[in-house]
């Protein structure tokens, strides 16, 4: 038996959740591996829109055992306030269905302050102010408190005295704003404490147990691929890993287990932010694609940037990530044109590139080399019209990857049917 990895080839907001919970149906168990609250899910189930930030996104599937690996940072105010929603919803609790890994890292109030003041400094990297890069900060630099350190009172404050003296003094030193003081963090986190005992866990000692019970397991990423800290287009990233090899490190098994890749790509590309976009487009099509797919970021609400699709970015990612299979969400969004874009290859100072520049600055300068394809009408029920499915082969054909999951809408059903 080995893993299911789901990752997102673009900047993000590929619509991954609808996948996991759609896959979720066939398997035991969904695990998050990286990213923290500034991650925004979708599901759609009967009309009702459900966003996830941290709880994986297969939780509504009332059999379905979620985990949370090390990898995520955790948020705790939105953790408490998902698990009770998600019991609300599916009317049981999430004790003995939800297993949160003891060394996950705590996003602390001054995180969320210093990133927002971080924002206003440096004109804006377009952050989503949840204080994500500064928690990664202070666990790369051993200041961080985790979830077990909670669990001895003497052991919580030791360390939350120091990752508070760290962070004070880059609040003073940099921002010129007053300390957070020790006492109201010590209260909030023995108040987390109480409410989140339940779900604490090794989590890869119980993904073995799983694993030995025969279970099916999903792996669910956060962002997309480029926005890896290491193969992104920096610094316009994120401050973990978004491809498939985070899960291995997010969550603690061992990379050759790691057996199905599936990469998603929407029909079109887009982006929430600064950063270089060589597809974009700046005009009533971007807008139309804008409003029909409603691309607005689940977390913020900001308006995402729209554009063709494009291929040398996905032949990148379907590369560093040994995607097996495709999952296309939202073709629906750009049926009604007469004619589709699809960006084959970039043009960069005479030369011909099938990937991108390693310096994402000389992104900036790329000129996208565009094939032209006949458009289509919209869809009757989940039938793909010959120009979509035409579509679709193009791409498969051009990243050498099978597209198993087309997506022609926001509900669980809304699957295309294909040969």
């Amino acid at each position: 038996m080995g893993y299911t990895a789901i990752v997102g080839l673009q900047w993000g907001d590929e619509g991954k959740g609808r996948i996991v919970d759609y896959l979720a149906e066939n398997f035991n168990v969904v695990a998050r591996f990286q990213g923290g609250a500034n991650a925004g899910h979708t599901v759609t189930i009967d009309g009702r829109d459900y966003i996830f930030h941290l709880l994986p996104s297969g939780m509504l599937r009332p059999n379905v055992t979620g985990l949370i690996g090390t990898g995520v940072v955790l948020d705790m105010d939105v953790l408490i306030e998902e698990i009770e929603r998600v019991e609300d919803i599916t009317g049981r609790p999430l004790e003995g269905r939800l297993f949160i890994d003891g060394r996950a890292t705590l996003v602390m109030p001054f995180h969320k302050a210093e990133d927002q003041w971080e924002e206003r400094l440096r004109g804006g990297l377009g952050t989503t102010k949840r204080g994500i890069g500064q928690t990664y900060r202070d666990r790369y630099a051993r200041f961080a408190l985790r979830l077990i350190d909670l669990f001895n009172d003497e052991h919580m404050r030791e360390a939350a005295k120091k990752c508070l003296e760290f962070n004070n003094q880059i609040l003073g030193g940099r921002y010129g704003k007053p300390p957070f003081a020790i006492e109201p963090i010590i209260k909030q986190l023995k108040q987390f404490r109480e409410k989140i005992a339940p779900f604490v866990a090794d989590v890869p000692v119980k993904l073995k147990e799983l694993e030995n019970q025969g279970a099916e397991v999903l792996l669910e990423g956060a962002q997309g691929t480029f926005l890896d800290i290491f193969f992104g287009t920096y610094p316009f990233v994120t401050s973990s890993h978004t491809i498939s090899g985070g899960a291995s490190i997010g969550l603690g098994i061992a990379p050759w287990k790691i057996t199905r890749v599936i990469g998603v790509t929407k029909a079109y590309t887009t982006r929430v932010g600064k950063g270089p976009f060589p597809t974009e487009l700046d005009d009533e099509i971007g807008e139309e694609i804008r409003k029909k797919g409603h691309e607005f970021g689940a977390t913020t609400g900001r308006p995402r940037r729209c554009g063709w699709l494009d291929l040398p970015m996905l032949r990148f990612a379907v590369l560093i990530n040994g995607v097996t299979e495709l999952a296309i969400t939202k073709l629906d969004v750009i049926s009604g044109l007469d004619e589709v874009k699809v960006a084959v290859e970039y043009e960069l100072d005479g030369s011909r590139l099938k990937y991108p520049p390693i310096n994402p600055v000389e992104w900036q300068k790329v000129k996208p080399i565009y094939k032209t394809l006949k458009g289509w009408e919209s869809f009757w029920g989940n039938i793909l019209p010959f120009e979509a499915e035409d579509y679709v082969k193009f791409i498969e054909k051009e990243l050498g990857v099978r597209a198993t999951i087309v997506s022609v809408g926001k509900e669980r059903d809304a699957i295309a049917k294909r040969d």
